[in-house]
């Protein structure tokens, strides 16, 4: 048996970093504007989306449920022809690949269809709680099985449209996208939904997120403290932006606060639907200086960094970020609060 090594080099900058840097588009926010385009009636444009291996396992999924998607751009242009809320194949054997996103937003819209449809994912994605959203589906009146091991992928749902309950209760201490996945299908039940979210939300930027989206695209959903009410009458397709990811562009600003150097991010600004932009402003209190304008967000390095006490329940995407910049501070940094996928 051969043995490979290999030595990892380590760059040092020479100079403080200058740059304007074009980053891809949100995940997150392009899987939720595929879903609402894809229950949309009529045709809509997605532009700025990602194209990763979350967002390509959603399309692949929604043309499997026959709604058709166009690429163009190197797919950062979707053209979506949405279904009106009604996914025309009878039945499918659908694939979400290793995508949380995909396992959680996809079976509340498997219910609006009127065939019998099986999800499943990777052995990772197998490996992932459902079991939160699958009670909250049952409680609906919707038939959902496990074809594996109990609480898990794969899961056979059957479409039921028709007879689908007005309201129910979700846990949301585990994640919170299964009530973003009730949500985005919310508009398309026949009497609306209000959702009653029990126990401390995790990550509860990313609900205000799906909110955004659906308004974007005609849904009326209104907020009343634990509950969400959302009105029926569906969506109406639209033209929509995705703005670029802001984890990813954490990175960026990473380097001109370890450089001192400057980075901007145009496309990424105070309209952001984005928790993680707030990554800026514990960089702000490490000592850097920051604009966040309507269009970019700017990034300063100082002369010397500032260690800080932050709770990063709300951007803890963005955790091993600071992680890295932690170190070149001259005090030390202490991050807690931090939220775990599951």
């Amino acid at each position: 048996m051969s043995r490979v090594s290999a030595a990892l080099k380590l760059l040092s900058p020479t100079k403080p970093v200058d740059a304007r840097v074009r980053v891809p588009g949100s995940k997150s926010i392009t899987n939720r504007a595929l879903v609402a385009a894809a229950l949309a009636e009529g045709r809509s444009v997605l532009s700025g989306a990602l194209a990763a291996d979350d967002t390509l396992a959603m399309r692949g999924v929604l043309a499997g449920l026959g709604i058709p998607i166009g690429a163009s751009d190197a797919g950062r242009t979707l053209v979506v022809e949405g279904c009106a809320g009604a996914p025309s194949a009878s039945a499918a054997r659908l694939d979400g690949h290793s995508a949380g996103t995909v396992a959680r937003f996809v079976p509340p819209l498997l219910a609006l269809g009127d065939g019998a449809y099986v999800l499943d994912g990777s052995a990772q994605m197998r490996a992932r709680p459902l079991g939160a959203g699958v009670e909250a589906l049952r409680a609906l009146a919707v038939d959902v099985t496990y074809a594996g091991v109990e609480g898990h992928l794969p899961i056979r749902v059957t479409g039921a449209r028709r007879r689908l309950g007005d309201r129910v209760t979700v846990r949301a201490d585990v994640s919170s996208q299964y009530t973003s996945g009730l949500l985005l299908s919310a508009p398309c039940f026949a009497d609306g939904l209000t959702i009653t979210v029990e126990g401390d939300v995790v990550s509860r930027p990313y609900l205000e997120m799906t909110t955004a989206v659906m308004r974007a695209f005609g849904a009326r959903v209104t907020p009343h403290g634990p509950r969400y009410v959302v009105a029926a009458g569906g969506y109406r397709a639209a033209e929509y932006a995705i703005e670029p990811d802001a984890s990813a562009a954490s990175y960026f600003f990473a380097a001109a606060a370890i450089t001192g150097g400057r980075v901007v991010v145009p496309g990424l600004g105070a309209g952001s639907l984005q928790g993680d932009l707030g990554f800026v402003r514990v960089l702000e209190r490490m000592g850097c200086g920051v604009d966040v304008g309507a269009r970019a967000t700017e990034v300063r390095g100082p002369p010397t960094l500032t260690g800080v006490e932050v709770d990063m329940r709300e951007l803890s995407d963005t955790a091993q970020t600071l992680a890295v910049v932690a170190p070149f501070a001259t005090t030390p940094t202490r991050i807690t609060a931090v939220v775990i996928s599951r």
